[in-house]
C-alpha cells in the first residue's frame, strides 16, 4: 500500500518533493515511521526498497527485539533497531523540529523502551491490565497510573519500573508546537489537564497528552 508523498505526515524527516507516492506504514500513520523509510531514506543502509524487503527476509533486522516480516511495519517513538550484520544498534527520537530522527545505541540497551500509559483496567481477580501508547499492554503489579510511562524489557515482556509524570520530572514533548524539545515540569493542573514546562529556561503550558514522562 502507498499514500501520496504530498500527504506523508509532518514528521517523516523526508524531502516533500520526489516520487509520487511512498509507502503506507501497517498502522499508526500518524504516530510513527515504517521500517522501508528508515533504512533507506534515514540510514541509508539499503539503496532501495528490493534491499530492504532482502535484509528482512535474510533475518538481519530486529524491531524492539524481533524479527519483523514487513518492510511497512511503523516504528514509534522510542523502538529499537538491530542491523545484525553490521552491529549497528538504534532507538527512534524526535529531533529538536519535531521530526523522527535515529540515536545510536549500545547492543545493551535494545532490550528496553519507554512507553507511555494511555489507559488502565481491572480484570478478574483484581489483576491490573496497563494499556500503552505504542499499542502493547501488560498485566503488572506495578503502581502505575494513566500519563506515566513505564520502562519496558522487550526481551522478558514485563515492565521493569514506572516513570511517573510528576513536578520536576523529565520529559518528552512528542506532539504539538514544541514537539522534539525536553523539558522539566514545573506545575501540574490536573483539572485543566496542563502542565507548566520549562524549556531553555522559559515557561511553557503544554497539554499533559502531548507529554511522555521519561525520568
Amino acid at each position: 500500500m502507498h499514500m501520496k508523498r504530498e500527504k506523508m505526515p509532518k514528521n517523516w524527516p523526508v524531502k516533500r518533493k520526489g516520487t509520487a507516492y511512498v509507502v503506507r506504514p501497517s498502522s499508526n500513520t500518524e504516530k510513527g515511521i515504517p521500517v522501508l523509510i528508515i533504512l533507506r531514506d534515514m540510514l541509508k543502509v539499503a539503496k532501495n526498497r528490493k534491499e530492504v524487503k532482502k535484509a528482512i527476509h535474510d533475518k538481519n533486522i530486529l524491531v524492539n527485539s524481533r524479527l519483523i516480516k514487513d518492510d511497512a511495519q511503523n516504528m514509534l517513538l522510542f523502538d529499537t533497531l538491530a542491523i545484525l550484520p553490521s552491529g549497528k544498534y538504534y532507538r527512534i527520537v524526535l529531533s529538536k523540529k519535531g521530526k523522527f530522527d535515529l540515536s545510536e545505541i549500545k547492543e545493551k540497551d535494545i532490550n528496553h523502551k519507554i512507553a507511555k500509559v494511555s489507559d488502565k483496567k481491572i480484570l478478574k481477580g483484581k489483576k491490573i491490565q496497563l494499556n500503552l501508547s505504542d499499542g502493547g499492554n501488560f498485566l503488572s503489579d506495578i503502581k502505575c497510573n494513566i500519563n506515566d510511562s513505564v520502562l519496558i524489557n522487550l526481551k522478558e515482556k514485563k515492565i521493569e519500573k514506572c516513570i511517573p509524570l510528576k513536578e520536576k520530572g523529565g520529559v518528552v514533548i512528542y506532539s504539538g508546537k514544541h514537539s522534539g524539545a525536553e523539558a522539566i515540569i514545573d506545575k501540574i493542573d490536573k483539572e485543566k489537564k496542563m502542565a507548566e514546562i520549562i524549556i531553555n529556561d522559559k515557561k511553557v503550558n503544554v497539554l499533559i497528552k502531548q507529554l511522555m514522562a521519561v525520568k
